[in-house]
């Protein structure tokens, strides 16, 4: 077996490579996912278990699998498929490229590949496929149900006179020319995104549900934001600052300094980010709910462009925007800065506020943001520059790793004991299991009291 194959094969399966003990359906669907995905090569001949079976073929068996697979896909994929011996056994590749016009069909059926397997998609996730491929997106498209009577001109004006200011040039076009200028307005036409930016009256689409929650249960105050984005944006901030604790901080100056239990600047990141990314298609509004210790940010939509937490965490994805107009409209004013920067800078900016890093998740079809105000304790023997965010990229120390023998000794021992084990603080062994955790080496299992430690990996 040459040195290639046999590392691939060693590897396993993963987002572009599939094994196949024989040409099937399935095969069919890998190669839609492939094209619909990054590309990707099958292997016919050997199993999941990564065991060379072999195939039998004749002089007309790779063409008629070329002409299934083209008679299958709509529009029609044409593979590179090519013979190996190995072993003295013969297996086949098929190697699909990255399609350039998404999404592509097998029997009516869309696929695309998520990790190890395929994944058929939705009409949402068909939909967002074929305007990534388009280089648009719905936000693009002539509102159907509005007109132009149904924004503010003064609203267009100031957006106007934003980017003036942001970008310090004069704008000498009528409003409603320079909106066409921009696409936001389309054969002098009300886009969707548009009718979002400068809606006259209440707007049903871009409901904003906040609360300030004494418990689970428990509302005190509330507040539903019905209007146009620039001005959602900015209500959405205020009443949650209203709910924030100021604490005094002595400086020895001759005035003391203000500081909020939580970062602003995060704040209105986040919320600028649900904003701009939300899938305004699900009539479900954002929900931002704020507790004693903590806030918790919903939004419709999952993260898109297929980017993962992970990505987003480390920094490891190209910029995808599921709403380009709205996108660009709040770049031009400068509220965004740049595309693809919010994660990095909301971690950034808790970080050097000194509090937790801020919790990312996808749930019930959508994207949760959780801030905490809890206070960053670093213990000094961790390096100032060690990244917050998980995964973490820093390896472990050696106490790190004797910290992970003891509890596979160990289940029960507890942050006290180790601490005095290492003859360190409780500090520090804190910090230590939070980074053990984080990087998903090792969980707890119930309670903090009468829970226990559990070694994943």
């Amino acid at each position: 077996m040459n040195k290639e194959l046999r590392n691939i094969i060693t590897q396993g399966e993963n987002e572009q490579i599939e094994f196949k003990e024989a040409f099937n359906k399935q095969v069919i669907e890998t190669v839609v996912a492939f094209a619909n995905t990054k590309g990707g090569s099958i292997y016919i001949g050997v199993t999941d278990k990564k065991e060379i079976k072999g195939i039998t073929t004749d002089s007309e068996t790779l063409q008629n699998w070329n002409n299934q697979i083209k008679l299958t896909t709509q529009p029609s994929v044409f593979p590179d498929i090519e013979l190996i011996e190995t072993e003295n056994k013969t297996i086949a590749h098929i190697k699909v490229n990255e399609f350039p016009v998404k999404p592509i069909s097998a029997k009516g059926k869309y696929f695309k590949r998520v990790k190890n397997s395929n994944h058929q998609m939705g009409l949402t996730e068909i939909s967002e496929e074929y305007l990534k491929t388009i280089n648009s997106s719905w936000d693009f498209y002539t509102d159907p149900n509005h007109s132009l009577e149904d924004i503010s001109k003064e609203k267009v004006e100031k957006f106007i006179s934003e980017i003036e200011k942001n970008q310090q040039l004069k704008i000498n076009q009528q409003p409603y020319d320079f909106l066409s200028k921009l696409e936001i307005l389309r054969n002098n036409k009300l886009t969707l995104g548009a009718y979002l930016l400068f809606v006259k009256d209440n707007c049903l689409i871009s409901d904003i549900q906040i609360g300030r929650f004494k418990s689970e249960i428990t509302i005190i105050d509330s507040i539903s934001i019905e209007t146009d984005l620039f001005t959602a944006l900015n209500e959405s901030i205020a009443f949650i600052r209203k709910h924030l604790m100021i604490e005094f901080i002595i400086t020895g100056e001759a005035q003391h300094e203000e500081r909020f239990d939580y970062p602003l600047d995060a704040i209105r990141e986040i919320v600028v980010n649900m904003i701009v990314h939300r899938d305004y298609r699900d009539s479900s509004g954002s929900i931002i709910k704020i507790y004693d210790h903590k806030i918790e940010f919903f939004n419709k939509g999952k993260l898109f462009g297929g980017i993962t937490i992970e990505n987003l965490l480390t920094d490891n994805y190209s910029s995808q925007t599921r709403n380009k107009l709205i996108a660009k409209a709040f770049k031009e004013t400068g509220i965004i800065e740049k595309y693809g920067t919010g994660i990095k800078r909301i971690l950034n900016i808790c970080k050097n506020y000194g509090v937790i890093p801020p919790k990312f998740e996808e749930v019930f079809n959508g994207f949760k943001v959780t801030l905490f105000k809890e206070k960053l304790d670093v213990p000094l023997d961790v390096p100032l520059n060690v990244p917050l965010n998980v995964p973490l990229n820093v390896p472990l120390n050696d106490r790190q790793k004797d910290i992970i023998k003891d509890i596979l000794s160990n289940k029960n021992i507890n942050q006290k004991d180790l601490a005095e084990i290492y003859n360190v603080s409780d500090k520090t062994i804190k910090r230590d299991l939070y980074l053990l955790q984080e990087k998903n080496i090792i969980k707890r299992v119930g309670s903090k009291k009468t829970g226990y430690w559990e070694v994943i990996q």
